[in-house]
């Protein structure tokens, strides 16, 4: 499911400083975050969406989200931005 989502995006984000700029500038309709990525690393971008109202929608890993996003390493964060 999480593969099919990323293969229809054109306008998406991989990593933690795009996804932060994107979110930064109001493009982010919504964030997907690995759960075992370090919880330093997450709780900003948590508290973002927290505070934003942008649905987080949490992955098993970082490996699965990277192979979604078509990289071959894992990511923390990703993010599918507004059209």
């Amino acid at each position: 499911m999480l593969d099919e989502t990323f293969k229809h995006v054109k306008q998406k984000t991989v990593g933690l400083k795009q996804t932060q700029r994107a979110l930064e500038k109001g493009l982010v309709r919504r964030v997907y975050i690995a759960k075992d990525a370090e919880t330093h690393v997450l709780r900003p971008i948590l508290e973002w969406c927290h505070n934003h109202h942008v649905e987080h929608i949490e992955v098993p890993t970082m490996k699965e989200l990277g192979r979604a996003c078509g990289i071959e390493v894992g990511t923390a964060v990703a993010a599918v931005l507004e059209h």
